[in-house]
């Protein structure tokens, strides 16, 4: 979002839709929530729809008149899809040209054959974390499961050996490192600067992943002593390619936007300068828009081209790419919508005011309140958005690094215990033959150790930086 459309609904929230007292703010924002999670998860309702009339109840609840909590929702859903909509597009867009042109299979083969016995797990976690850079959650684990089930069977492994470190993987990128669209609509939500919260989130992830992924896949290996299931066992997606891109090449590829944004946070921070002609440039070459549309444009010869792939393939894998991402970007928009209807209504403010009395820091707070969403609608990405709204004003006299830690702390709490009001729950029990019991005993107990050990190095980074 541009400083001129955060200035202006800054604006906006100085005078709330209501004059509610902090009891009914309270009440109202409970409330809010509660039809959120009980359309989510009692009426099976899509989150988009349950973030819309949740946003229109708050406002009620807050005694805002219907007109003013409309307003307030639709400029906060209409700001939110023009901060973070077209990043999330262009990040599907360069994902779908990874799958299709065998560029991920290409990394998986590659590093797979250099690593053997003991090394598997980490191998496995070090091809979910690069896949998973560009590549939505549910898409990444689509993408993985053949991989994970063959070597599971061929290398005659233990499946939550190999499965657990790749769904680690996925799961600590998508939480905390942009531009996954939950890390990206609370950067615009508490104006981080990306830079530092790429690095910083870089900083957090690698000690995360280890821990939850090839550590504790020992021990859910003991728990869960599972065969990799025959009938999960689906075709690899460019099995039919006659020639797909080298591995160096794809790597340069997937990495290039996470180097352009990083260049931007370490000429921002060496400069110093914003009318520096130097840094003037990098702040064009680093941001989100410049730095994926590069490599949507890149990989489009890289990949693409390299794989064989005519104009009208590619223009077809672009199309293709953009039609799954609908529903997310409603629902990232739905929830910038309930996020301003929380700060119109004075929710921000009253959050700001209260914690001043409490000896919690901010960003425990952060990470506390994403938790309890999280905990209650199943959805990372609805428990950032609702909790980046929540604590937005805490961010007002930060500096830029701790500002990121809290943009972290908000996506380390967002993947808190997984369990059946989650769709990702479900997707890993059948895509790994699991029953309910075995799937909280590794899937629900990784997502929260990942939670749990990326909010203490955030609060621990908070210490020194």
């Amino acid at each position: 979002m541009s400083s001129l459309s955060v200035e202006m609904l800054a604006a906006d929230a100085v005078e709330p839709i209501t004059s509610a007292g902090h009891a009914q703010l309270g009440i109202a924002v409970l409330a809010g929530i509660a039809v959120i999670v009980l359309l989510i998860t009692k009426f099976k309702l899509h989150a988009f729809l349950a973030l819309t009339i949740g946003s229109l109840a708050l406002g009620a609840f807050a005694g805002a008149p219907l007109d003013k909590a409309i307003t307030s929702f639709t400029a906060g859903l209409g700001s939110t899809v023009a901060g973070v909509g077209v990043l999330i597009a262009l990040g599907a867009i360069l994902g779908k040209l990874l799958a299709d042109s065998g560029g991920a299979d290409q990394i998986v083969d590659t590093i797979l054959a250099k690593a053997g016995g003991r090394g598997m797990p980490w191998a496995m976690v070090l091809i979910a974390s690069v896949i998973g850079l560009p590549l939505f959650f549910e898409v990444g684990i689509v993408l993985l499961i053949p991989v994970v089930l063959m070597v599971a069977k061929r290398g005659n492994y233990s499946l939550m050996r190999i499965g657990i470190p790749a769904l680690a993987g996925l799961s600590v990128m998508h939480g905390l490192i942009p531009p996954h669209p939950g890390p990206l609509v609370a950067i615009d939500a508490v104006d981080a600067n990306l830079g530092i919260t790429l690095a910083l989130g870089v900083l957090v992830a690698i000690p995360t992943v280890i821990i939850a992924g090839p550590v504790f896949s020992k021990y859910a290996a003991r728990w869960v002593d599972v065969s990799a299931p025959e009938k999960m066992m689906p075709q690899r997606p460019t099995e039919d390619l006659e020639k797909r891109p080298g591995f160096g090449v794809t790597v340069a590829t997937v990495l290039l936007p996470v180097v352009m944004m990083l260049a931007k946070a370490l000429v921002d921070i060496i400069v110093d300068n914003p009318d520096h002609t130097v840094q003037r440039v990098f702040d064009v070459v680093g941001s989100p828009l410049i730095a994926l549309l590069a490599a949507v444009l890149v990989g489009m010869f890289t990949l693409g081209r390299a794989a064989g792939f005519t104009k009208g393939q590619l223009s077809t894998t672009v199309e293709k790419s953009l039609a799954p991402i609908a529903g997310v970007l409603m629902i990232v928009g739905a929830g910038g919508g309930f996020k301003q209807t929380l700060i119109d209504s004075g929710v921000g403010k009253m959050v700001l005011e209260i914690s001043k009395d409490w000896s919690i820091p901010a960003l425990l707070l952060a990470w506390l309140i994403a938790v309890v969403i999280r905990l209650a609608t199943g959805s990372a990405t609805v428990a950032t958005i609702s909790a980046a709204g929540l604590v937005a004003p805490l961010a007002a006299d930060m500096s830029d690094a701790h500002t990121a830690l809290l943009v972290l702390a908000i996506g380390a709490g967002s993947l808190f215990f997984s369990h059946v009001n989650d769709a990702g729950f479900w997707l890993v029990k059948e895509y790994f033959g699991l029953d309910v019991g075995q799937t909280i005993k590794t899937w629900s107990v990784m997502e929260t150790i990942i939670s749990v050990v990326a909010g203490g190095l955030v609060l621990l980074l908070s210490l020194v930086i």
